[in-house]
Formats: C-alpha cells, sequence, structure tokens
C-alpha cells in the first residue's frame, strides 16, 4: 500500500509540473481516441458507445473534483473518450450510398465540382445524381467520373447540369493490406461511386443560382481569368495557388514540384493563408499609420487583425474551402484572435486551440497527410523560434536576421515534415531545402502580394502590371522546380511503414517537445523505436490486386509483375509503397519465365479467356480475374473471393506461408460493409435537400426526395 501511495504521490507531482501545458495535450488525447475508432475491427455498436460516453462523463466529473492531483490525467481520459464518439459520429453522419456493382450507361447530374486525375484528364464530380435503371434509394449522393472523350467539346460549367455515358464502379478498396483506404476516403468526402467516361460530357440544363455553387462559379471564373492573363503553365499554377483550381495544371509540372519538394506550393494552406493575412495585416496598418489621428487614437493592430481575419475568410471561401484551407483558416484565426485579444500571437497554445478545432469540425482530418504535415511544421517552428528567441537568434546582426529567419523556416519545417511525406509519400527530395530557399521567398515577397495588389487593381481594370509580376515569380520557381527535378539523385525512394510508426513517431517526438522533465528523454526512445520499426518492416512477399488482374512477388531484384499492363494503378502503388523507382513494364521485365512460387507454394495467374477455361495445376493456388466455367476442386482465389477480402498479401519466412487480406485490417465498417449502412440509413432522420431546384430535371428531384 506504501508503494502504491508512492507511486500515486509521484505521478501527482509530474503532472502538477505540466501546469500551463495542458493545453497543448488535450489535442493529442484527442487524436488517440479518433484513432482508436478508426482502429477498430468491427463498427462499434450503441453499447460500446453508451459506454464510452459514461467512461468520458465520469472522467470529467473526477477530474473536476480532483484537479490537484489526478484531474489531468482524468481529463486525458475524457478527451480519449470525446475523440472516439465524435469520430463515429462524423462517420454516421456524412455518408450516403455507395454503388455496389459495376454500372455502364446513362449518367447525369450537377457539376459541383472539378479537379484533373493522375491520367492527365478533366474530372467532374456530380450530385444530383440520375442512373438509368437504379432504384433512387441506392444512387449515390455524389459520383466523381473522369473525362476521357471531351476533346472538342466544352465541358459543362459550375452549377450545370450535365449528361454523358461512362462507367462507375464503387470506390476500390485498398490496393494491398495496410494501403491507402480509399473506401473510407470516398465515405467522408460523400463519394458513392468514381468511374470514368469516354463519351463526351454535354449540359442539359443551365446552372442555378446557390451560395455554393456562386462560389464555385466565381472560383472558376477568376481561374479563367488570370490563366488567360498569364498563358501557359504560369497561369495555371496562379490559378491553382489563388483559387484552388488545378486542372489546367500538366502532369509533367506536378511531376517537377513533387520531385523538387516544392508541391505543397500548391496546396492553399498555411503557407498562403499566412502569407495573404499577414500582407493584408501589414498592409492595413501601414495605410492607418498615414492618417496621424487615427494611428494616435484607434487601436489600429486590432483593426488590420480583423481586416486580415476578413480577408481570410473570403479567401477560404473562394479558394473551394478544402480541408487544408480550413485549417490554416482556423490557425490564422487563433493567431489574429489572440491579437485582437492582446495575447501573444503565436505560441504552443495557438497551434493546440487549432488542432482542437480542426479535429472536432473533420475528425477524420487526423488520417491525411496534410493535417499531419501542417501542424508537425508549424509545432517545429513555434518551438525553434522559441528557442532562438530566448538566445536572441544567437546574437546574429539585425541586417541578416530575416534571411536567417528564412533558412532556419525551410530546414526545421522540411525536417519536421519529412518523416511524414516519406511515409505517405515513398520519396524522399534530397535537394528539398535548397528549392525551398529558392522559392519560398518568392512566393512570400512576390507572388501573394502581387496576387493581393493584382485584385485590389481590378477594380480599376489595372490589374495587368501586378499579374505580370505575379507570373515572372511563377516562372521562377517552376524553373527552379524542373532545375532540382532534374538533378542526379534528386529523389531518393523509401518503402512504406507499417501502421504503427508514424503515431509512435509522432508520439515520441510530442512527448519530446512538450513534456517538463526528465520523462520527456522517454519521448526520444518511442521515435528512436518507430525509426528502428519502420526500418526493419517487411513487405509482402507476393501481392494479389483486389480485381485478381495482378500478381507482384518479391525477387532479388525487386518485385516482379505478372503483367505488363493492366491494374496500372494498383501496380504503382505496389512498387511506391517498395522503394522501387520502376514502372510497371520495367518490374513485368523481370520476369525469368519461373512459375510464381514462395517455398513450397506455387501460384498461377490466369487471366481472360484463361481464367474462364482454367484447371486445377497440382498443389498451386489459381489466382484469377474472371469466374471460371467450372468449379474447381482445387484452392482458387477467383473476384467472388476477392470481393470479400480485398487485396492479399502472403508472407514468407522461411518454411512458413502467412496470409493477409485488406478486410482483416480494415475489418467491418460502414464504408465497406453494405450490411451496416443499409441499418445506419434506416436510422438517420430523412431531411429535405436544400439545394437549388434543378430545371429540367424533375426526375432527379422526386429521386432525391424519395431517399
Amino acid at each position: 500500500m506504501a508503494l502504491i501511495r508512492a507511486a500515486c504521490a509521484t505521478m501527482g507531482a509530474a503532472l502538477q509540473c505540466q501546469r500551463g501545458q495542458l493545453l497543448c495535450w488535450a489535442p493529442i488525447f484527442l487524436s488517440i481516441g479518433i484513432g482508436g475508432y478508426f482502429a477498430q475491427a468491427h463498427e462499434p455498436g450503441d453499447m460500446m458507445l453508451l459506454t464510452i460516453v459514461g467512461a468520458g462523463v465520469v472522467s470529467v466529473g473526477l477530474a473536476y473534483s480532483l484537479r490537484l492531483s489526478f484531474g489531468p490525467a482524468l481529463a486525458a481520459l475524457a478527451c480519449i473518450a470525446l475523440g472516439f464518439v465524435l469520430a463515429s459520429a462524423r462517420a454516421h453522419s456524412v455518408g450516403g450510398p455507395v454503388l455496389e456493382f459495376r454500372y455502364y450507361g446513362p449518367i447525369e447530374g450537377r457539376v459541383v465540382a472539378m479537379d484533373r486525375s493522375a491520367s492527365d484528364r478533366i474530372r467532374l464530380t456530380l450530385d444530383h445524381v440520375y442512373l438509368e435503371g437504379v432504384a433512387p434509394r441506392r444512387i449515390p449522393h455524389k459520383v466523381r467520373v473522369s473525362l476521357h472523350g471531351q476533346e472538342g467539346v466544352p465541358i459543362p460549367g459550375p452549377g450545370s447540369h450535365a449528361m454523358l455515358t461512362g462507367f462507375l464502379s464503387p470506390p476500390p478498396s485498398p490496393a494491398e493490406p495496410h494501403g491507402f483506404d480509399f473506401e473510407r476516403h470516398a465515405w467522408f468526402q460523400g463519394l458513392g461511386a468514381v468511374g470514368y467516361s469516354r463519351s463526351p460530357a454535354v449540359r442539359f440544363a443551365p446552372p442555378r443560382e446557390g451560395a455554393a455553387l456562386w462560389i464555385f462559379r466565381t472560383r472558376m471564373a477568376l481561374s479563367e481569368t488570370l490563366q488567360d492573363a498569364i498563358p501557359g503553365q504560369a497561369g495555371a499554377v496562379a490559378a491553382a495557388v489563388t483559387v484552388g483550381d488545378r486542372s489546367g495544371m500538366g502532369q509533367d509540372v506536378l511531376t517537377d514540384l513533387r520531385r523538387s519538394n516544392l508541391a505543397h506550393l500548391l496546396a492553399i494552406s498555411g503557407l498562403h493563408m499566412g502569407l495573404l493575412t499577414g500582407f493584408i495585416f501589414a498592409l492595413t496598418r501601414f495605410c492607418l499609420a498615414l492618417i496621424p489621428r487615427v494611428a494616435l487614437t484607434w487601436p489600429t493592430r486590432k483593426i488590420a487583425a480583423i481586416t486580415a481575419l476578413v480577408a481570410g475568410a473570403a479567401y477560404l471561401a473562394l479558394s473551394g474551402g478544402a480541408v487544408a484551407t480550413e485549417r490554416a483558416y482556423v490557425m490564422a484565426a487563433v493567431v489574429f484572435g489572440a491579437v485582437i485579444l492582446g495575447r501573444r500571437a503565436l505560441t504552443l497554445r495557438a497551434v493546440a486551440v487549432a488542432a482542437l478545432v480542426v479535429l472536432l469540425l473533420r475528425p477524420e482530418a487526423l488520417l491525411g497527410a496534410g493535417f499531419q504535415m501542417s501542424f508537425a511544421a508549424t509545432t517545429a517552428l513555434v518551438l525553434a523560434f522559441r528557442w532562438l528567441s530566448a538566445r536572441d537568434m544567437l546574437g546574429l546582426p539585425r541586417w541578416i536576421r530575416p534571411t536567417f529567419a528564412v533558412v532556419v523556416s525551410s530546414a526545421v519545417a522540411g525536417f519536421a515534415t519529412a518523416p511524414i511525406a516519406a511515409a505517405h509519400f515513398n520519396i524522399f527530395s534530397h535537394y528539398g531545402l535548397l528549392a525551398n530557399l529558392l522559392s519560398v521567398p518568392v512566393m512570400g515577397a512576390v507572388v501573394m502580394p502581387a496576387a493581393v495588389i493584382a485584385v485590389v487593381l481590378s477594380i480599376f481594370g489595372l490589374a495587368g502590371p501586378a499579374l505580370w509580376v505575379m507570373a515572372r515569380g511563377i516562372d521562377w520557381i517552376l524553373g527552379v522546380a524542373d532545375w532540382v527535378a532534374g538533378l542526379d539523385g534528386a529523389v531518393g525512394r523509401i518503402s512504406a511503414p507499417g501502421p504503427e510508426v508514424l503515431p509512435l513517431l509522432a508520439l515520441g517526438a510530442l512527448i519530446l517537445a512538450l513534456w517538463k522533465g526528465r520523462a520527456r528523454y522517454s519521448g526520444a526512445v518511442l521515435a528512436s523505436g518507430a525509426a528502428v520499426l519502420w526500418m526493419t518492416d517487411e513487405r509482402p512477399s507476393l501481392l494479389i490486386s483486389p480485381s485478381g488482374g495482378l500478381v507482384g512477388l518479391v525477387q532479388e531484384e525487386g518485385r516482379v509483375l505478372s503483367k505488363e499492363r493492366g491494374d496500372g494503378f494498383v501496380a504503382s502503388i505496389w512498387l511506391e509503397n517498395d522503394g522501387d523507382s520502376a514502372d510497371q513494364a520495367a518490374a513485368y521485365a523481370r520476369r525469368t519465365g519461373d512459375p510464381l512460387r514462395l517455398g513450397d507454394q506455387a501460384f498461377v495467374h490466369l487471366t481472360g479467356k484463361r481464367a474462364r477455361e482454367a484447371t486445377c495445376a497440382g498443389s498451386a493456388i489459381l489466382v484469377l480475374n474472371d469466374t471460371p466455367e467450372a468449379t474447381l476442386p482445387c484452392a482458387t482465389i477467383t473476384p467472388a473471393s476477392l470481393r470479400e477480402t480485398g487485396s492479399i498479401a502472403f508472407f514468407f519466412d522461411g518454411d512458413k506461408l502467412t496470409r493477409l487480406t485488406a478486410r482483416d485490417v480494415t475489418g467491418a465498417r460502414l464504408w465497406n460493409t453494405p450490411s451496416l449502412r443499409e441499418a445506419a440509413f434506416q436510422r438517420r432522420p430523412v431531411r429535405p435537400d436544400p439545394s437549388p431546384a434543378p430545371e429540367g430535371a424533375e426526375r432527379i428531384l422526386a429521386q432525391r426526395g424519395d431517399q
């Protein structure tokens, strides 16, 4: 008993030492709860959720009564419970019908988003969808279609009702176990089907008004104006960084930006929002300072902060309101809110408040690379400059401090985000720091200020000179990207880590950064352990795609693919996750003619007609992309079985063969299990669609009312 009391006293004392820093831990424990929900193998039932809610309420009560001892620990438990329940509530509130079969036929709907696919095609997102022959209650609320036959035909504009003939299928399951779960991503995006069309999309009803559609049309009109004023890819980049429209950008430019670690300049996130609102803040203060009476009697600093917030809100709306932009605006709002209240503007508490707001609004953002990289960079920058400020910027002369700050910012942000970028994208830009040092100052000092000035001057029809300056800045950035991407060894490849690596790495880094006392060094142990797990993680010996159309076997020279073409997207993901720079054709060329074999177990891969006419081949496991005409007594992997399991991975260790399926990892969740979706929809109250009525599409309105 004495030992327990001593341990409790020690723990209480350790918690007391963290006073003043406890708010920073709130989003961390909230994230643990959110991550716990997404890590479940089965959708949590009502009893489990009620138990967690009860535990959270009890923890809050005890935390209040024991706030001088174990209150913080109990508050942490309450945050975990809140995160779990919040993620569950969000998952049940956002989803809609998901197409459960492959569809080919007429597709009608209203254009609510437009972007460009990885295959360099224009891609439309449609709502108010009509699919011929499909029951209204089974039609997805939104579908996304890539246009492969639009050459020479005008693309239906924002808000227009479009008609086309195309292929649709359910959102694909992960390309491999522990791979990116697009089914889950699509669920939270409201997408119930994805596909493509080889016929042109035509407009069959004009656009209707509505706040969201008006903003969308305004965005696209501004994008078109920018691309007309600034020719070439510079205009496409200008549209991307100002209104978030990337539909005009070519894949070559995107590839160069990714290889040079400059792709973050395209995402309207912290950098853009910070540059814009900071410029507006400084410009407003400067203008007010020119009026002596105003400068002496008005709170110019607070007025400038309010003006910057309003400008940031307008920018958020015109840029499309993406998650990254919302996150950036919340962070800017916290900073300028601190200015208005007379508090320190940029502190770890401000970062924590921004993270809390984002997680409360969109719990699923935790799983995205954007959220992770944004807050990793911001936290690292605050810590780095707090350390430098305490040491008077290392005593450097004032004239060199701005340049030093730029170098430190690029280095610290790059170092903080590099592991996250490597884990999600499997590449590491060796010259990324150089590219950022040459480009970020130009973005901040030339491109964004010129964009703001162009907006102001456009009122008088004088935006031309500012746009010319903006174009020169973008040309410089694209030139740097092209040069750096072409350097020998510009990009390194790294294999994908296991699912436990990033959480351990993040927790270790946060403990090291936030905890007060010697226990903080346990964070270094956790981070080191995560690095060891990453380096020793074993890639699957053999992979089978979700369609059964591709098999990949690891050999000495790398993964060998069973087909030169087909399932190209899955093939690229496998090779990227292996840290392999080869393309599908090169990986297929590694074949030596030997059968696919792991130890004593052979695999035979058959496609098309050969799959339909397949016969058993001894003890070999048959992998087929079509249903065989006859029932086979041997072990087979067919499209029917793959619909239940998803992609399959085999691990071979000595003489032991282990099988892992995507469904083993993802479990039975709302986004991948029709029966769970159906039960959730039946319990959800029916609410009328607030969207404006489309002319000439009464049947679409009727079906939406039936839902």
